[in-house]
């Protein structure tokens, strides 16, 4: 088994790939995880162990000669985009998902979360607009410790 001790640097920012690619497909929540055992698509075990604090993200090259390379590929998460017209909704919904410690992601016109039926049900309540949606995110949702001392 291949032990896999750092990132290659990712499919995006490489030019030429070689002609045989096999993929990792992982969940965003896995990306975090420093040490795991995974499965190619063509049944190759792979360990991971991470150093420095890396992650894991989409595209990411594990593993590259000149014939082969192993990449990750992120499957989607299911999430609500969130998408205030206002920036009082803005404010308001941010204010009671961080409440809540909710992780969420931002781009330039909306807030991803996690779906949640709660949330949904807030969303509807307080008429911000919002989709739910199947995504492929580039990384995994991070909880920010904090308590309320």
């Amino acid at each position: 088994m291949l032990i896999i001790e750092q990132v290659l640097g990712n499919i995006r920012s490489i030019e030429k790939l070689p002609p045989h690619i096999e993929r990792v497909y992982l969940r965003s929540d896995l990306l975090l995880k420093k040490i795991q055992r995974v499965k190619t698509d063509h049944g190759n075990e792979l360990g991971i162990r991470l150093k420095n604090g890396e992650e894991l993200r989409d595209g990411d090259i594990l593993y590259r000669d000149e014939k082969n390379a192993i990449v990750i590929s992120v499957l989607e998460d299911e999430v609500i985009a969130i998408r205030p017209t206002t920036i009082k909704q803005m404010g308001e919904i941010a204010h009671q998902l961080g409440n809540r410690h909710l992780p969420a992601q931002f781009t330039n016109d909306e807030m991803l979360v996690q779906y949640d039926y709660l949330v949904e049900k807030l969303l509807q309540d307080e008429g911000i607009p919002y989709v739910c949606e199947k995504r492929k995110l580039a990384q995994a949702f991070k909880h920010i410790g904090h308590s309320h001392e």
